[in-house]
């Protein structure tokens, strides 16, 4: 799903290229600078290529070579397609300013708890409350077992490992001088990568690990998910929601060329949904050989990807932050209180990806 090739091979394909084209660079610092690297542009900053399907909902005649309007009966939403792969729809501003923010706050407070695993799990176990404990400025400590005793639990990989446990506690309580291992609140939540929902996937093992404790889809997710999944789905068939990934960007993060390949049925779509700042968006083709089309993602945008083309490589190397504010001012009005000023100092600066999948 997310292995990577040979490096030096790599090099050599379109897809790898067009990521370096993209992909966000930071300048090494000069010697015996303590400034911090502000990030540079990708191959010269040229965004001329990249397909910006916001630009063409104005276009009521044709569009661009290659683009196609797709209609579907009982869905009322915009909806683009590429005519050379079948497969791939493109529904720009799918979700309002309200159901945008709401997925944020979920993304962040409820997504991460307990029994979904994220990827900080394996070091600290189960962490619940993480936000809470962020809002609160509070910090991860490592503390004694009360029984005196290593726990064992099943890792990632399903060895077994020794276990340390860990708490959350006010900063005022660590004493000064102090070896225990700590970590902000603050800290762990930018260090997000993953959440799964619903049937955990097993990353090292590459499949679902129906063993592991886990909740259905919340229900307000899977709703929206049979319903945005409609231009995708074969006739007379619904949508079955049954495990999500939640990606977590961070401004310098970029998810490498992949195919996501293990679900059983692949004529049901991934559900994609896109949360606040910006991205290029790649989509290849079966080859990472095969050159790839990049496109704009922005916050409530939503992509589906079924039959043949969840066959192609895709992936993202680069967001947009700092200067490119205007892109999600309207999430910035909607987050501007003081129960969000947390998510909205986080979301200023990051992008989430919920992709709700049908496994059997």
């Amino acid at each position: 799903m997310y292995g990577a090739p040979d490096p030096a091979a790599a090099e050599r394909t379109a897809f790898r290229r067009a990521e370096k084209q993209y992909k966000l660079y930071k300048p090494p610092n000069p010697k015996g600078s303590r400034s911090r690297n502000k990030p540079a542009g990708g191959g010269g900053e040229d965004l001329s290529a990249v397909v910006d399907f916001h630009a063409l909902l104005a276009v009521d005649g044709e569009l661009p070579a290659g683009i196609g309007r797709c209609h579907c009966a009982g869905f009322d939403r915009p909806v683009f397609c590429f005519l050379d792969r079948p497969g791939f729809y493109f529904i720009p501003n799918a979700l309002s300013t309200e159901e945008q923010c709401f997925w944020i706050r979920e993304s962040l407070n409820t997504f991460p708890q307990p029994p979904n695993r994220i990827n900080l799990t394996a070091l600290y176990g189960p962490i619940s409350d993480l936000l809470i404990a962020a809002k609160n400025q509070k910090i991860m400590v490592e503390v004694e077992n009360p029984d005196g005793q290593e726990r064992i639990e099943q890792n990632q990989s399903g060895g077994k490992t020794q276990s340390k446990t860990f708490k959350f506690v006010e900063s005022s309580e660590i004493q000064k001088g102090g070896m225990c291992r700590s970590t902000a609140a603050t800290v762990l939540v930018r260090k997000l990568r993953w959440s799964t929902l619903g049937l955990q996937f097993d990353w090292s093992k590459r499949n679902y690990d129906v063993s592991l404790p886990h909740n259905k889809i919340p229900d307000a997710l899977a709703s929206l998910a049979k319903n945005m999944a409609i231009p995708a789905m074969p006739s007379g068939e619904e949508f079955k929601p049954e495990a999500a990934i939640v990606n977590y960007y961070g401004p310098s993060d970029m998810l490498g060329g992949h195919v996501d390949d293990m679900e059983a049925d692949w004529t049901k779509p991934i559900v994609s949904i896109s949360l606040g700042c910006k991205c290029i968006f790649l989509l290849g083709g079966k080859t990472r050989d095969e050159v790839p089309t990049a496109m704009f993602l922005r916050s409530g945008d939503i992509v589906l990807m079924a039959g043949e083309a969840r066959e192609r490589f895709h992936g993202v190397p680069r967001i947009f932050t700092e200067s490119d504010q205007q892109e999600i001012s309207t999430l910035v009005s909607q987050l501007s209180g003081e129960d969000d000023r947390f998510i909205l100092d986080y979301i200023k600066n990051s992008r989430i990806n919920i992709n709700i999948r049908q496994v059997y």
